[in-house]
């Protein structure tokens, strides 16, 4: 039976918390919703090897059950959440399939081209890479923003999808697919996230420009574009009075769950998008991409 988007998941207000960064789920009231309950798979990545990063949480940890539901074998890229990316992987391996945990920083260039390794040598390929791993945090005044916090955001959120993208496209046959999260930041960027929605715009931008460059080696890139989604970055990020309402700017008038995320990472990793390359997929819940 169809459930109304309005009253699907938990409304603001949220409970006021704050954690520190980069948040863990266990924290978090109320719980996100991965989908461990409610996704069902059909075999649309059936043999498939994926690298996810971020994976230990959020809407990693959603996009690495559907995947492995799905038939997908996962290497769950995380930096140091290591209760959080165990989690991960009890799910992947409930779904039967392999579940291979890396933690580190995927800001440096030589862990991203381990975590290709590492896929390759234990998956024996590389089929799917999502990059989702990304840093945030909410300031009044740029003044309040250091170089060095900049330089880290950008490490974080945009050099390693180069990194990472690098390393992988070689090893990559056609068929393979690139995910990239961006946000509703790369088109509506919020003020208090400047770094952040930067670089949100620069992955919108790489996105359709890899797209391009690779598709006459038949390999697909997309990005998804998250609205509000209810994450350990939320209140490890924002302020409590923001946290609060989290959410509650969209016409649908709540945040979404990483849940309802993952169908379209699914979807655009899968051969049901073989047409879709250099997308910029939605899901706002409702707000528009201006």
């Amino acid at each position: 039976m169809a459930q109304d988007p309005k009253t699907a998941h938990p409304t603001p207000p949220q409970q006021p918390q704050q954690q520190s960064p980069p948040g863990e789920t266990r924290e978090m009231t109320p719980k996100p919703d991965h989908g461990e309950q409610s996704y069902k798979g059909s075999g649309r990545l059936a043999g498939r090897a994926a690298i996810i990063t971020g994976a230990d949480s959020g809407i990693g940890r959603a996009v690495a059950i559907a995947f492995a539901r799905e038939g997908a074998d996962v290497l769950i890229s995380y930096l140091d959440e290591h209760d959080d990316a165990k989690e991960t992987a009890r799910w992947v391996e409930q779904a039967g399939r392999r579940a291979v945990v890396v933690a580190g920083d995927v800001a440096d260039e030589a862990h991203c081209k381990s975590l290709v390794e590492r896929a390759e040598r234990d998956f024996g390929k590389l089929d799917i890479l999502v990059n989702n791993a990304a840093m945030q945090r909410s300031y009044e005044s740029i003044e309040d923003i250091s170089a060095e916090e900049w330089d880290r955001t950008f490490r974080t959120n945009i050099y390693s999808m180069f990194y990472l993208c690098k390393a992988a496209i070689p090893r990559m046959k056609p068929g393979s697919a690139i995910v990239n999260t961006s946000s509703i930041n790369a088109k509506s960027p919020s003020p208090h996230l400047l770094a952040y929605a930067t670089t949100k715009g620069a992955i919108a931008n790489f996105t359709a420009g890899l797209a391009q460059l690779v598709a006459k080696q038949g390999i697909r890139v997309n990005a998804v574009a998250p609205g509000p989604i209810w994450t350990p970055l939320i209140p490890s990020t924002m302020p409590e009075e923001a946290v609060k309402s989290f959410g509650k700017n969209t016409p649908i008038g709540r945040a979404g769950q990483p849940a309802e995320l993952a169908p379209a990472y699914v979807l655009l990793a899968s051969g049901e998008a073989s047409y879709i390359t250099g997308a910029l997929l939605p899901v706002t819940g409702g707000r528009p991409m201006l």
